[in-house]
């Protein structure tokens, strides 16, 4: 099987010590393409030392991360946008608005999240949404931009199944990870009505990790559990599911 991580944070401190290890664990897994979502101006630097040690297989990504959005968003859209122009990047990401955490910053994070939306259009990129309890804002603002005018995914789908028709008849996938193997999580029936050819598979490691790994750090490798889990919510083998969401990642990322 050949997966792609569409969203893994493989440049975070949690990694320093056996990066290489968890990077070797995850080709023997079958992943093949880690994509890194960018969170700030701070995080850029050891997003591009991954992709430098690690090339074709760690992809880098450019955003200012939600709740990284404070007094001076503005000079970090700047930053954003410059490197947009200096580097290569796959997508957009990751964006959106994030209520859980704090709400001091929703109208900055809005005009953030709004100004992502134009970058992605300006490069043709994909973007990849954080929509922590903030899903209908999202669409909102999704809606007043111009439905079809981007696309990308839903980092870590958290609607129910009605939502995600909702996002995925606007031209957007919905992305999974361990979050599908929880007891009474609400990802599963998402997933079902999104159907196969709107998924994309993901980690967010080093965070969310699958059962039986739960409250563990998160590595690529464990997307076997990920890929076992919808293979059995969608009666289709897990090979299917390795293969149909990497080409929805390859042809969202044009890989």
């Amino acid at each position: 099987m050949q997966i792609i991580d569409t969203h893994n944070h493989i440049y975070l401190p949690e990694f320093d010590a056996d990066r290489d290890e968890v990077v070797e664990r995850s080709l023997a897994a079958g992943v093949g393409r880690i994509m890194m979502p960018n969170i700030d101006s701070s995080s850029v630097a050891p997003m591009l030392a991954a992709e430098e040690r690690y090339p074709g297989i760690c992809l880098p990504m450019m955003a200012l991360h939600p709740t990284s959005v404070k007094e001076s968003f503005r000079d970090e859209l700047a930053a954003v946008e410059a490197a947009l122009s200096d580097h290569r990047y796959y997508g957009i990401g990751e964006t959106g608005i994030d209520l859980y955490w704090d709400k001091t910053f929703v109208k900055a994070q809005t005009v953030s999240f709004r100004r992502h939306l134009e970058l992605a259009e300006e490069h043709d990129l994909p973007v990849i949404i954080h929509a922590r309890e903030s899903l209908d804002l999202i669409i909102e603002v999704i809606s007043e931009f111009g439905n079809g005018r981007v696309k990308g995914i839903f980092h870590a789908f958290p609607g129910t199944a009605e939502d995600a028709c909702r996002v995925t008849a606007m031209g957007f996938m919905i992305g999974i990870g361990g979050v599908v193997t929880f007891r009474n999580g609400r990802q599963g029936e998402a997933a079902i009505a999104a159907g196969i050819n709107n998924i994309v598979l993901e980690t967010d490691a080093p965070y969310l990790a699958p059962v039986p790994f739960r409250g563990k750090r998160n590595e690529a490798a464990y997307l076997a559990y990920v890929t076992d889990k919808l293979s059995e919510l969608l009666a289709i083998t897990p090979a299917e599911v390795a293969d149909r969401t990497t080409e929805n990642a390859r042809r969202l990322f044009r890989l």
